[in-house]
């Protein structure tokens, strides 16, 4: 299992907002430099004319979080009052993530004051450091002499426990929760730690208070259903991670600009063939940069540079992403895609006929990894990959041979009728603008979900015992009982069905307008013939029927 270690600087607020004084006034200089700082001096956040986040001076003259302007003001005549900015605490943050990430890669930022990477393993045992404690003083000696005075680590085998033990910590000292004590570790913690999570924990620390309940070790005893019906999906997630059934992975953030590669042309290169050929180094480089810092990119942007066919430069950027991670096969597949269709837009062409040249010429190619993670999460097994990643690879190959739209896979989406709800995407790629699944969608036919969705649904005929034409009213009734259909050329009578089940969708769309063709009052319903065959039939209004999937 891959720990997590999670740095914390308290009253983060308090020190961007004094950094961001001391910096108007000339003290730093822009730098990030607590030696700058009146540690002393009282401060507070406000938001709203409410205290957000208060330093330890001001709480030592009684101003607390959540108490008003005036209130804080009655407490602590000296206190200085700062305006509450997001974008002020997260750009003095970054000097923070930097300098974590010179001796650690794989930052994952989780907000201002508070980051988390993957627990120093091997990473620090190359440099004769044993245990989490003692790379936790390396990074804690690193950030003071960046400037970070005050900051406090916690290691676990999830993140939640591993920000909880941060906050137990000394400043510049580290919590580490052995492995397989997240549970115990959390039920030993007062219920008021949960107000550390925002406005939605400090509501559920408040009641559990009223209920008697004090330690999270009584939460943790409630029954889950009792949990989800009383204290909603927050005190769900809370009763899980105290049950120790929750592990949240991280998700780094940006690497440095210094892990990208690039390689430029000079003289321009005309062929898109001639640039894949010659790009191959470059990928291996960027790929063996990452592995020499133990990560493996899993999204990575292209950039391409040309000489526009009107003069001057153009550029085509694209970000890729990958089911599993990148190797240099991989990227390379990608630049030639690329150069055969995402510049089409920009002015360059590309034929798929070998050696054919492209009408703007690309004087540069740079790989910047978007996303990294650790390589020991994709490290192969003890006997080699299995069946999974034999598929991977041989799909890759295919689609690298056919085209990267030609490969598409199924994935789910929301919607009211089976063809709405399936959707195809480019094998590697997220999808993505997909419908919600979890919105109600009104007038969705219920489980068991059909076999076999129509691309073009077949026409049919439904008919009541006197053989009239069965219709669906505006108030969604059957106007008869079905008794009979014809799917095709032939009659079959119907052993059992169900329905209706209406909608009423782009009712304001005008006939003829874009998007129309779908749009109209339509029921759907479930339909067996006695031959055993059942079918999802759709009447649309005013009385046309089709089918469009079965059941098999």
């Amino acid at each position: 299992m891959t720990r997590t270690m999670v740095l914390w600087c308290p009253d983060w607020s308090v020190t961007a907002g004094m950094l961001e004084l001391a910096d108007s006034d000339g003290a730093v200089d822009g730098a990030l430099d607590a030696n700058a700082l009146d540690t002393s001096a009282p401060a507070a956040v406000l938001a709203n004319n409410v205290v957000t986040v208060c330093n330890a001076a001001a709480r030592s003259e009684g101003v607390r979080r959540g108490q008003r302007r005036r209130d804080a003001q009655a407490r602590c005549p000296d206190v200085v009052l700062l305006p509450a900015s997001p974008d002020r605490d997260a750009r003095w943050f970054e000097p923070v993530l930097a300098a974590v990430e010179e001796l650690r890669p794989g930052v994952a930022p989780l907000r201002p004051g508070l980051l988390a990477v993957p627990a120093p393993g091997r990473y620090f045992a190359r440099r004769g450091l044993d245990g989490e404690e003692a790379a936790a003083a390396v990074l804690a000696e690193h950030l003071a002499r960046a400037g970070v005075w005050d900051s406090r680590f916690g290691a676990a085998d999830d993140l939640y426990t591993a920000e909880r033990a941060a906050r137990q910590a000394p400043p510049q000292g580290c919590v580490s929760i052995p492995s397989g004590d997240s549970a115990e570790f959390l039920r030993g913690l007062p219920v008021t730690v949960l107000a550390d999570d925002g406005p939605e924990g400090a509501e559920l620390a408040d009641l559990l208070r009223r209920l008697g309940l004090v330690l999270l070790a009584d939460f943790a005893r409630l029954g889950a259903g009792d949990v989800a019906n009383r204290f909603g999906s927050y005190g769900s997630d809370v009763w899980r991670r105290v049950q120790g059934r929750e592990v949240t992975r991280l998700a780094s953030r940006t690497p440095p600009p210094e892990l990208a590669c690039e390689i430029s042309f000079e003289p321009p290169l005309d062929s898109a063939e001639a640039v894949t050929f010659s790009v191959r180094t470059t990928a291996e480089r960027f790929v063996a940069g990452l592995a020499e810092r133990q990560l493996v990119a899993t999204s990575v942007r292209i950039e391409a540079e040309f000489e526009s066919a009107l003069g001057g430069e153009g550029v085509s950027t694209r970000t890729w992403l990958h089911p599993r991670c990148f190797t240099s096969r991989d990227l390379v597949d990608r630049v030639h895609w690329q150069l055969q269709a995402g510049m089409a837009t920009s002015g360059l062409r590309s034929r798929k006929s070998t050696g054919e040249t492209i009408t703007s010429a690309v004087t540069l190619v740079r790989f910047l990894p978007d996303v990294v993670e650790p390589a020991g999460d994709h490290a192969e097994g003890l006997w080699g990959g299995g069946a999974e990643e034999q598929v991977v690879r041989g799909v890759a190959r295919v689609q690298a041979m056919v085209g990267y739209d030609a490969v598409r896979v199924p994935v789910l989406q929301g919607g009211r009728g089976a063809a709405d709800r399936q959707a195809l995407v480019p094998w590697g790629e997220r999808p993505v603008g997909l419908r919600p699944l979890e919105r109600p969608w009104p007038g969705r036919i219920p489980g068991p979900a059909p076999s076999r969705v129509f691309a073009a649904p077949l026409e049919a005929e439904v008919v009541d015992e006197a053989s009239v034409a069965v219709a669906v009213t505006a108030r969604g009734v059957v106007t008869g009982e079905p008794w009979r259909m014809r799917i095709g050329r032939h009659w079959c009578p119907i052993a059992s069905w169900a329905g209706p089940w209406p909608v009423d969708e782009g009712w304001w769309l005008s006939a003829g307008s874009a998007g129309s063709a779908g749009a109209g009052r339509a029921a759907r319903f479930q339909v067996v013939g006695v031959d055993g065959r059942a079918w999802l039939l759709r009447w649309r209004s005013p009385g046309s029927w089709e089918v469009e999937a079965a059941y098999d």
